[in-house]
């Protein structure tokens, strides 16, 4: 016990929990494993149709209060990790631990309608699909992660459930206050804190917990809160979020906020957002989820609202830097359109045609006035590679933006999709028609091929082949 709980952990805790039979309870559940947890990504599939095509799987699926395309899951064989499932590889749901679905579900409740938003920390990208899906890929988000190689793998969530209304930027969350000032209307910062709640899942999680080390990420925490404060628009929503439980890096960087800015901030509490909320509700209206209380992960939840503008910050000192894009002409834009619609490829206006040498990128519209302000290390979707001969189409494109039921797809069998997910190339019984097909499972697309002879070669990026036992 004496391992996994320094001392001084334990007497924080108990300034936060009413007596000590509830510090028993969150001591008892903190060494349980955790349960598994899902999100179905409306992008691609909706609840309704989800559950029905995974009705035969075997899965018991429990609703999750807070998040109505979230489930709590329990697997009759649980041998075959859920990361390998047909369903995850071709984006239909995200493994999301439930407890972290809370805080873009508190976004949402108050900025329905938001257009422009930011994730100032946002790998592996959990909340950044979620609240794409929230948004149904319209308007536009810029997604931020400090750790240079975390970006890749948040690039790979956001291309695998199928959004294309991101922006990828990689820098200090504490530079956008200067850089995009007042530019938000709903801002998510899931702050990066010292992990107390994710003991069930990490046993190591406090081995090197320190009061000390947990005042130092408190005043990261205060930079990043106050930068972020600054680029949300008067009238904007911010989420501060951890999967934190104490309060040093919770209620009192909230409360150092409103004493900061105490005619800017407005605390917009949390009792109703869901069925069962109270129980983890404090007085200021904060969620402070505890482990035992939902038998999930520990969560800290604060929503704010900014009632009034504040002083520009000083201008950043780095340099942005050309954008190497221009927007294409009408003439090349009415071109493209035309030959991506003859493989199935159609986007709306809010997404608009920009070309980089022979690379055409599809921009969120809604982004446009970041443009020069910051340096971004990705924009929504790079759409084709121009050649002589035509458009090679990418990958990521082709995943969100084609519609399974065109007359190009060409559905796989069970054994093919698998064969396809292992970079292998597809030996049908019957060859399609058409040269370049769409292949598709269980009504997704899992990308754009060539006939070849006798085979369909495979064309699924090399850095997503799958080994080991897939599907189910």
């Amino acid at each position: 016990m004496s391992e996994r709980f320094p001392e001084d952990f334990l007497a924080l805790m108990r300034t936060s929990l009413s007596d000590e039979t509830e510090m028993q309870r969150f001591l008892a559940i903190s060494q349980q494993s955790l349960r598994r947890s899902l999100r179905v990504n409306t992008l691609k599939i909706s609840v309704h149709d989800f559950l029905a095509q995974t009705s035969d799987y075997g899965w018991q699926l429990t609703p999750i209060p807070w998040c109505k395309e979230g489930f709590w899951i329990e697997r009759d064989d649980e041998s075959l990790p859920l990361g390998s499932v047909a369903e995850h590889l071709s984006g239909l749901f995200y493994i999301q631990e439930a407890s972290s679905m809370l805080p873009v579900t508190a976004l949402f409740d108050a900025a329905p309608d938001a257009h422009q938003v930011m994730d100032v920390a946002a790998a592996p990208g959990s909340k950044t699909t979620q609240m794409a899906a929230l948004m149904h890929n319209q308007g536009a988000i810029l997604a931020n992660e400090y750790s240079a190689s975390r970006v890749k793998v948040l690039h790979a969530n956001i291309s695998r459930c199928g959004v294309s209304n991101v922006a990828l930027t990689h820098f200090d969350g504490r530079v956008f206050g200067a850089a995009l000032p007042e530019q938000f209307d709903a801002i998510l910062l899931d702050a990066p804190c010292s992990g107390e709640g994710v003991v069930r899942k990490d046993p190591d999680a406090l081995r090197n917990w320190t009061l000390a080390s947990t005042e130092e990420i408190a005043a990261t925490q205060r930079d990043l809160l106050d930068s972020a404060f600054h680029a949300l628009q008067p009238g904007g929503t911010l989420i501060y979020s951890t999967c934190t439980l104490n309060q040093i890096e919770n209620q009192q960087v909230i409360s150092w906020l409103q004493q900061r800015y105490p005619d800017a901030v407005e605390i917009v509490p949390l009792a109703g957002l869901f069925t069962g909320a109270e129980q983890a509700l404090t007085p200021e209206g904060f969620l402070h989820v505890f482990p035992h209380i939902y038998d999930s992960e520990g969560f800290f939840v604060a929503r704010l609202r900014k009632i009034a503008s504040l002083p520009a910050l000083p201008t950043p000192s780095y340099k942005v830097g050309k954008l190497p894009f221009s927007p294409a002409s009408r003439k090349l834009n009415a071109e493209v359109q035309q030959a991506a619609a003859k493989v199935g490829l159609r986007w709306e206006d809010n997404l608009q045609l920009w070309q980089r040498d022979k690379e055409l990128w599809l921009f969120p519209a809604a982004l446009e006035s970041w443009l020069g302000k910051v340096r971004f290390s990705r924009i929504g979707l790079k759409l084709a590679e121009t050649f002589p001969k035509g458009y090679r189409w990418q990958h990521e494109a082709v995943v969100a933006l084609t519609q399974p039921d065109n007359a190009l797809s060409f559905a796989l069998t069970e054994a093919e999709a698998e064969s396809w997910y292992r970079g292998q190339d597809i030996h049908p019984e019957n060859l399609p028609e058409r040269d370049e097909v769409l292949v598709t499972y269980q009504q997704q697309t899992l990308g754009l091929a060539k006939k070849v002879g006798n085979r369909i070669k495979n064309s699924y990026p090399r850095e997503l082949v799958r080994d080991g036992r897939l599907f189910r």
